[in-house]
């Protein structure tokens, strides 16, 4: 019989009406209502292996696609008998009422669970995708939680047994001279059960490693050590546990013409001594494009321009940083005769000797063109 036969629900059935569907069929044909009943645990059993395979995205793809052929093929031949079936689903049956009615039977919930562990990625972004923002897709190998056992670790339909070494309690008793000291158990690790019968596909740890592909949306402004959180995309968790969060820690590499501080930008404009003595425009580069400025008369080594609005978006969205150009004077080496001359006559002009002398902006000129 086709699983959605066994539930009654369509092939279009939402993940909520097929785990309502398999609720209903559960409280109905559970072994403790139905003691001695062959029949009713048979059908008990069919609602759990439909629910274990409609109830999960990945299992139902394969189902609807190969059939139940295509799932075996992949190492899944359904849960065990019915009083094992506790063992792959303690998370439905949280939700369930007592079974016995009158408050004579007793729920099984999900003990035990261990949440996944939180994972970091490192991403290296350039200094122009950090300030602008940038999408990427990045792949991740992570453990999943196994999609065969549910993160129990046992093969279905199997149970796991109480660990000797504690007798279930999950911890020893150490002595030491007069005093006895309690420590997590060694041969469980603290969970008072030990599996004999592993998964198959998971060696009975509950997780898988599987390649992922995470698409990440950084936004404008990002700098070295910023840290995105991704819920739910750690490691997978266990036994009914909640999967972990990844967090994408970002690296900005640096940049030949840029150094950025916070929000700001600097950059260093190499200039002749001509052009910061007599001035000159200039297009120069900026995160945001070219920008023409100019250069005043009488520029000294280290003056500063500062461009309003051209350094890095706030990530706190109040607008951008600026971008300071910092003036670098080059001094002429390599000098002819004829250059030397001319700057000892320029070095000897006085203000009570100008007049009558060239003026700078010739005399410059001819220093720089001979």
């Amino acid at each position: 019989m086709e699983y959605y036969e066994v539930l009654g629900v369509s092939i279009n059935a939402s993940a909520e009406e097929i785990k309502k569907a398999y609720r209903q069929l559960a409280m109905k044909h559970h072994p403790d209502r139905n003691p001695g009943d062959q029949e009713a645990e048979e059908k008990f059993k069919a609602a759990a292996e439909a629910y274990e395979v409609l109830g999960d995205q990945e299992k139902r793809q394969i189902y609807d696609r190969y059939g139940k052929e295509g799932l075996q093929s992949r190492g899944y031949h359904g849960p065990g008998s019915a009083s094992d079936i506790f063992s792959s689903f303690g998370d439905i049956f949280e939700d369930l009422f007592n079974f016995g009615g009158g408050g004579g039977g007793s729920r099984r919930s999900r003990s035990g669970a261990v949440n996944g562990a939180d994972l970091r990625y490192d991403l290296s972004l350039s200094f122009l995708e950090a300030a602008h923002g940038v999408s990427r897709e990045i792949e991740i190998t992570r453990p999943e939680t196994c999609w065969t056992c549910e993160g129990s670790g046992l093969r279905p339909g199997c149970r796991a047994k109480t660990c000797s070494t504690c007798n279930g309690r999950g911890q020893v008793l150490q002595a030491h001279g007069f005093f006895r000291l309690s420590s997590t158990c060694p041969h469980c690790q603290g969970t008072g059960e030990t599996i004999a019968d592993p998964c198959q596909d998971c060696g009975g740890s509950g997780l898988v490693n599987k390649k992922k592909k995470v698409s990440l949306k950084i936004p404008a402004g990002v700098d070295t050590g910023a840290r995105m959180r991704l819920q739910g995309e750690g490691q997978g968790g266990r036994k009914g546990g909640h999967p972990g969060d990844l967090y994408v820690v970002l690296h900005v590499e640096s940049h030949e013409l840029f150094e950025r501080e916070g929000e700001n930008i600097y950059y260093t404009l190499p200039i002749s001594m001509v052009q910061a003595a007599l001035g000159d425009k200039f297009d120069i580069p900026t995160i945001h494009g070219v920008k023409t400025i100019t250069i005043a008369k009488g520029t000294q080594a280290n003056d500063t321009l500062v461009l309003k609005g051209e350094g890095v978006p706030s990530l706190r969205g109040a607008g951008r940083g600026d971008m300071t150009v910092i003036f670098k004077v080059l001094t002429p080496t390599n000098l002819s005769k004829q250059q030397e001359d001319l700057l000892r006559q320029f070095a000897g002009l006085t203000p009570d000797t100008n007049s009558g002398q060239p003026d700078e902006e010739g005399f410059f000129q001819k220093l720089f063109h001979h």
